[in-house]
């Protein structure tokens, strides 16, 4: 199988990647870049297998799907250095502040966010509906689309300053309130990336221990209606 060489520019970090499949390139199609890589990986029969063997078992999934999982668990893991966090959540940006909900799988965060589009129109931007990439500082963080972005395939290719980040829970009534990084701390390990390798995992909790400590964390409890997406966004202003 002859090999497929690009670059994928993502949080601002162009990397160079050999892939097995056409269509992994065609996947990264907004995201390609000519700029010179920082870093590079490659994909290998191997690394499909590997993903393969931690997908669900009841579905089959193709050699080209595994391929952009792989792909992406090596992105992440070198954007680590630099003080980039693969995270599983929905970002939305209104008025160019993006809001991070995360939450367990099944609980709605796409159906959170998809309430905040129908609520301020074209003020609200999707900027990753599954797996956004943050780069985090002192100052802040920052949410970056990326082509990894859901069944719904909701993403842009942006960077917008992040605001807030807000754990859902469903609740029958809306309600929403501060939270501490203490408390916040254990869903945040548990929605981003954790590599095997242990200094790329301590390298992980410093980040969550930075964004934690600099962007504001929330937990709302919410229903279905659309006045939760009003309550959220008073809730963080």
């Amino acid at each position: 199988m002859e090999e497929i060489k690009f670059i994928v520019k993502l949080a601002g970090v162009p990397i160079g990647v050999t892939a097995l499949y056409g269509s992994t390139r065609t996947f990264c199609g907004e995201y390609l870049t000519e700029e010179a890589p920082a870093f590079s990986v490659c994909v290998a029969p191997g690394d499909i297998d590997k993903e393969r063997q931690k997908a669900d078992s009841a579905h089959h999934y193709s050699n080209a799907y595994l391929e952009t999982l792989a792909l992406y668990r090596k992105i992440a893991a070198g954007l680590l250095d630099y003080d980039t966090l693969l995270f599983h959540g929905s970002v939305i940006a209104v008025d160019n502040s993006a809001y991070l909900f995360t939450a367990k799988s099944g609980t709605g965060k796409s159906t959170h966010t998809r309430l905040w589009r129908e609520l301020f129109g074209v003020r609200a931007v999707m900027v990753n509906d599954d797996k956004p990439l943050l780069r985090v500082t002192e100052h802040g963080a920052t949410a970056y689309g990326t082509p990894w972005n859901g069944k719904h395939r909701l993403s842009t290719n942006i960077a917008v300053p992040l605001k807030a980040v807000c754990i859902l829970e469903r609740d029958e009534t809306n309600h929403i309130a501060p939270v501490t990084a203490r408390e916040a701390w254990p869903m945040l390990m548990q929605q981003s990336i954790r590599p095997a390798d242990p200094v790329r995992l301590k390298q992980v909790m410093c980040l969550i221990d930075g964004l934690s400590a600099n962007v504001k964390l929330y937990r709302l409890g919410c229903n279905m209606d659309p006045s939760a997406a009003e309550a959220a966004y008073q809730g963080m202003q």
